[in-house]
């Protein structure tokens, strides 16, 4: 597998061949690969302005075959998004800012006709999601030039032509332009559907049924800061949700919420749900950063997405984590390959499509308790190949996906097995898991009153499996408060009760952001009560999970609730003030922003000395956000040291609003400060920062050292005798030195220009972790392959592929950078070569000694875990 490397790409301005077809004079291809692949004299594939990616521009894992069947005619059929069959095997697509089409299957080896696409004569415009289910065709309209409500619709056929005519909105929903009504599909009981929407659709009224609470809140302690370039500014939670609705669309239930934009999902043989949710690339190397991610969709689950800065990370307890990072991207369609004639694991795999990286994974999952875990691979991957949507055709066992979107060209595919393995059906009955089971016993109480459910529940709020604990505490919010509350306060297991505050606090306080005239006045005695609750538990007697979740819980009592007397005050430091510093960066997060909300003395000089100490970018700006605000404990000193980081931190790179979020930052710090302060720190403020390199900036602990030109033979043998006994901490220093942070993500931190390399110790030996660096176009990773474009007026841009959009095409030239980039107009490309040659520097470890290097080694290996038998003595 792998882009062609040494193809040359050659932007002709040829016509389509399905305009051609409409012309008398002119002949239409008579192959898919006459259309997929003319040829230049020198033999190079060429991509006409009206032409789909070709085959030959497509890698699919091995044994496969993919076939273009059909390269569809902008002008006339627009730019598709979506895939499905009906009731006789037809496929159905939709043209994002069109109408319908319905196409036959045509036989193996032969293309789709142009005038074998018939429009489907239904009124209906901008479908993003569609489904036949209830002998009709269910369909998500998103319309951004609002022509059409968006919304839940039904299209029957109305007087048996078997032509679907018959338009009925069932349900409107208030979008914005992006991020709205998007796939539509049955529930696993068969009884409902499920609409899958984006963080820009309104909440419509929700039954009393419904497994989401509208006890949502944004619960940020400190002001969170809004995205720097002004995205979805003002849009609260609850964020995206995949909504439960009848199939006459009279009952709405919000299922799950916290999303950011999912665009599809799909569910497996146990009948859980799955989806692809977005990330937010303007935020790259901030430490609110969420990759791209595959969540396991379950009852009443909250996945965390706020607006700007005030994103939840996987591990706050109000929230659940994804069962697979996958790296930036543009998420677009999901399917489980169930009925596909493909070898087993790809009949079980669920795959996943990215548009602008134009990648289609196959997703592997694995039970793990009430949830899963999951890896992936490449399955399909081109340049361009913005996919849309894929599905696995129930007749032929095919897999049919679309290239499209936004307007760019777009193209109807098919994938089909020619290789050895056996290809028969495998066998998809549900797996029984008695955590999946004990979970689903508690999700039975989500949406409904039950006396005997707080005698269910109770048990299971500290429970070892993260999904338990969640799908028990939800249980607990939908009871009636006076029925658990004084259990909870009661509660003599502190793991319960910190589980069980967090619950009463949600449902008993509103955050500022959500109150209406209708809200109550705050519960003041229930804020005592809460945070008496809490400064009783000897917070440093409690595991990881358990501080985190007691922390966050005291957030939001004081978000929700407002702040205490000093009294209270003073004994909430007295309990975590000694915990911080902490050995965890995620516990040192929650208590930094809480310390400094309370004013404790000793914090600014606690975060600067973490600030100094990080070795990443992502928890510096983390602790220095924190303590944006505070204004006691400081001395000049403190102060120097604080505001001379802003000068380094203007080097950092990030996403696109990363500039500004450090901006805001900056600006919060100065106005805490009394008029004193800024005249006597005159002289550092008026300061303006020197520029450097990202690699410049975070190598500095190598200035002045000669380099050491090692080899690969040198380092494999030192790693096979001394790779033992490492040193943890200074192998994490070393990965930030060397700039690894800037583009590679490692347990959450770092970039995501480059590969994540968090596994990257289970997947390869010392020696190929060596290779990979000293080494690095020895072997380049496909989705962070470089090309360079030569343009009609002679110009050469070197780079990855990061968007597209109609005709442009986005290039980022610099990986360190993430925001570094140009657009290019497809149609003034004269070549488009994809390098040889990786965009990771070479000699990276030349300024390093042989101890540092293995060190780093030993960090890669153990995937981020101090404990690992590689360090210590």
């Amino acid at each position: 597998m792998g882009i062609a490397l040494t193809v040359t790409i050659c932007f002709a301005a040829t016509v389509s061949p399905r305009v051609l077809a409409q012309n008398p004079d002119s002949t239409p291809p008579d192959s898919a690969e006459k259309q997929a692949t003319q040829k230049t004299t020198n033999d190079e594939p060429v991509i006409g302005v009206n032409e789909a990616t070709p085959v030959d521009l497509i890698n699919v894992a091995d044994g496969f075959r993919v076939e273009l069947l059909y390269s569809v005619p902008k002008t006339e059929q627009g730019s598709w998004v979506n895939l499905c069959t009906d009731d006789k095997g037809r496929i159905l697509v939709s043209d994002q800012f069109g109408g319908l089409y319905r196409i036959t299957p045509p036989l193996p080896g032969q293309p789709v006709d142009f005038s074998a696409v018939e429009s489907v004569p239904a009124d209906i415009r901008a479908v993003n999601g569609m489904v036949w289910a209830f002998g009709a065709l269910y369909v998500g309209v998103n319309d951004y030039e609002k022509e059409f409500p968006s919304g839940l619709y039904r299209i029957t056929d109305s007087d048996g032509d078997d032509r679907l005519d018959r338009v009925e909105l069932l349900r409107e929903l208030l979008s914005g332009l992006d991020h709205g009504v998007h796939a539509v599909m049955p529930t696993p009981d068969g009884k409902a559907l499920f609409l899958v929407t984006g963080n820009n659709v309104r909440p419509p009224e929700l039954a009393e049924s419904s497994p989401v609470r509208r006890v949502w809140g944004e619960d940020h302690l400190l002001p969170s800061m809004p995205d720097g370039r002004g995205h979805n500014r003002g849009v609260l939670a609850p964020g995206g949700i995949i909504y439960r609705v009848s199939p006459d669309g009279a009952s709405v239930e919000a299922y799950a919420s916290g999303f950011r934009n999912v665009f599809d999902a799909a569910i497996n043989h146990d009948g859980e749900l799955f989806t692809f949710d977005a990330d937010m690339e303007y935020d790259f190397n901030t430490p609110w950063y969420r990759p791209t991610r595959i969540c396991h969709v379950v009852s009443g689950a909250e996945f965390g997405w706020r607006n700007g800065a005030g994103k939840r990370m996987p591990f706050y307890p109000d929230n659940l984590p994804s069962v697979l990072d996958i790296g930036p991207g543009s998420p677009t369609g999901m399917t489980f390959g169930y009925g596909a004639d493909f070898p087993a694991k790809y009949q079980k795999a669920l795959f996943a499509l990215d548009w602008s990286w134009g990648k289609l994974y196959a997703v592997h999952l694995k039970p793990q308790g009430s949830s899963y875990t999951a890896t992936r691979e490449e399955f399909i991957t081109g340049a361009p190949l913005p996919i849309t949507d894929a599905i696995i055709h129930p007749l032929d066992g095919a897999m049919y996906f679309t290239i499209g979107g936004r307007r760019v060209q777009s193209g109807l595919y098919r994938v089909t097995y020619i290789g050895e393995e056996s290809t028969d059906p495998v066998d998809i009955k549900p797996v029984a898991s008695e955590m999946r089971n004990t979970r689903h016993a508690l999700e039975a109480y989500h949406g409904r009153q039950d006396p005997h459910s707080i005698d269910f529940a109770w048990p299971y709020l500290a429970h070892s499996d993260r999904f338990i604990r969640f799908a028990a505490r939800t249980a607990l919010e939908h009871q009636s408060v006076e029925t658990w509350a004084e259990r909870a306060f009661a509660e003599s297991d502190p793991e319960k009760q910190v589980v069980a505050l967090l619950a009463l606090a949600r449902v008993t306080g509103v955050c500022p952001q959500h109150r209406t005239d209708q809200t109550p006045e705050v519960d003041i005695a229930m804020r005592d009560r809460l945070l008496e609750a809490i400064t009783a538990i000897d917070v440093s007697s409690l595991q990881l999970t358990y501080q985190l979740t007691l922390l966050r819980t005291t957030q939001i009592v004081l978000n929700r609730f407002g702040q205490p007397d000093e009294r209270m005050i003073q004994s909430l430091i007295d309990s975590f003030d000694p915990l911080f510093p902490a050995d965890s960066p995620e516990l040192n997060w929650f208590l930094c922003e809480t310390l400094a909300w309370l004013q404790a003395p000793m914090t600014a000089a606690k975060a600067i000395a973490l600030i100094h100490a990080a070795p990443n970018q992502e928890e510096q700006v983390q602790y220095a956000r924190s303590i944006r605000m505070l204004k006691s404990g400081w001395t000049p000193e403190l102060h120097t040291a604080y505001f001379e980081w802003f000068l380094k931190a203007a080097n950092y790179r990030g996403g696109a609003s990363f500039e500004q979020f450090i901006q805001f930052i900056r600006d919060d710090a100065v106005t805490s400060l009394t008029d004193e302060e800024k005249e006597s720190l005159a002289d550092i403020l008026a300061r303006k920062p020197v520029k450097k390199s990202v690699l410049e900036n975070l190598g500095e602990v190598f200035a002045g050292r000669s380099e050491t030109k090692w080899t690969l033979d040198e380092l494999s043998a030192a790693a096979r005798t001394d790779l033992k006994h490492r040193d943890y901490d200074n192998g994490r220093r070393m990965f930030a030195a060397a700039g690894c942070y800037a583009c590679h993500r490692f347990n959450n931190q770092g970039g995501n220009t480059g590969p994540d390399l968090t596994s990257a110790g289970r997947r390869y030996s010392p020696r190929d972790l060596l290779d990979q660096v000293i080494n690095p176009s020895r072997v380049i990773n496909d989705q962070f392959s470089a090309v360079t474009v030569v343009t009609e007026s002679g110009q050469t841009h070197t780079g990855v592929v990061v968007n597209l959009f109609g005709d442009s095409i986005m290039i980022n030239t610099d990986l360190t950078d993430p925001y570094k980039q140009i657009n290019i107009d497809r149609k003034q490309i004269e070549e488009l070569v994809v390098s040889k040659t990786s965009p990771m520097p070479v000699g990276l470890f030349n300024r390093m000694t042989k101890d540092e290097i293995l060190d780093l080694s030993a960090f890669l290996i153990s995937g981020g875990d101090p404990e690992h038998e590689l360090f210590g003595n």
